[in-house]
């Protein structure tokens, strides 16, 4: 019983109670380190394909196995009514023409959407690919190993496949996240399709394409890292995804029993076995490696603040005095 008070006896009056951490609150790394982790993976990955592939017996024998070589000129064009359309594809994307105009709309993309520099990246990133590509195949020799399906002309990596990965994955760059969902899917399956066209008209071997989008996803990784590193913690990086993850993983399961069902019962008909299995697990590892960095960045925004536009960090607000 209390007298001549509102508060009970024998009851203390409970202090204040520690602080709870936000339901979806968690550490996660920064951006630009995640990036920089799948782009020295990648390039361990390219290292270790060139290694097996181009200067091992047994890397040379299964490239051989997969895409034997013609019986008339030596060469490893495919005996199958797809090397027309295989070279029309490759004649097409080759074109200087088209790869101005795809790389002169990204850079209009890039200005619409105030991200100029993203798409200077992104261009920058594509040639980058190209010219890196070219003198690895002029670096690295390939031993005579005297394999009968072996020759000693490298093509190690693919140009081609490593100019396509960088530019779709340039364009993520300048994109907001919702048209970057839209696009992967069919760019992916675009830079499968040429992949597919250079080892059916003869031009690369597996490991050339397999390296191709290695090589590209290691320099797509490396630049938005460096863009990455502008906007440092104001990236939404770590935001739970939830129900968008699922609904991502279920169109990609359904795009993948699409193309079991209808593209490779095409394929089995027109190419020997060891040219689909090619042409099937180069298209998978695109699928995936590429799914796998847009996923990654899936809500960054490669824009330089207003601070690094003006050239210094903005200044603190001064917090109001208080009257005791």
């Amino acid at each position: 019983m209390s007298i001549g008070s509102s508060y009970p006896v024998g009851r203390s009056t409970p202090g204040p109670q520690p602080a709870r951490p936000l339901p979806h609150a968690h550490v996660a790394a920064p951006l630009g380190l995640r990036l920089l982790a799948v782009a020295l993976c990648c390039l361990l990955a390219l290292t270790l394909t060139a290694t097996v592939f181009v200067r091992t017996y047994p890397g040379q024998w299964l490239d051989g196995v997969l895409l034997p070589r013609a019986e008339r000129g030596g060469g490893y064009e495919q005996q199958t009514v797809l090397v027309g359309p295989a070279k029309t594809v490759l004649a097409t994307f080759g074109s200087p023409t088209l790869l101005a105009a795809l790389l002169g709309a990204m850079l209009l993309v890039g200005v619409l959407r105030r991200r100029l520099v993203a798409g200077i990246v992104g261009v920058g990133m594509v040639l980058c690919a190209v010219v890196v590509a070219g003198a690895v195949k002029s670096a690295l020799p390939r031993p005579d190993l005297q394999i009968e399906s072996s020759t000693t002309h490298n093509s190690f990596p693919s140009g081609h496949v490593a100019a396509a990965t960088t530019l779709l994955l340039a364009f993520m760059l300048v994109l907001p996240g919702w048209a970057r969902r839209w696009l992967v899917v069919p760019s992916a399956a675009g830079v499968s399709v040429i992949a597919a066209a250079t080892m059916i008209a003869g031009w690369h071997r597996f490991s050339d394409a397999l390296g191709g989008v290695l090589l590209g996803v290691a320099l797509f990784c490396l630049a938005a890292a460096s863009l990455a590193g502008w906007r440092g913690d104001q990236d939404r990086v770590g935001e739970p995804d939830g129900g968008g993850l699922l609904r991502r993983l279920a169109e990609a399961a359904l795009a993948l029993v699409w193309a079991l069902v209808v593209v490779v019962p095409g394929l089995a008909a027109s190419v020997q076995r060891g040219a689909l299995v090619a042409i099937v697990a180069a298209g998978a590892s695109t699928m995936f490696l590429v799914g796998s960095v847009v996923f990654l960045v899936r809500s960054a925004d490669f824009a330089a603040p207003l601070s690094a536009r003006r050239g210094g960090p903005p200044q603190p607000v001064a917090e109001p005095q208080k009257i005791s």
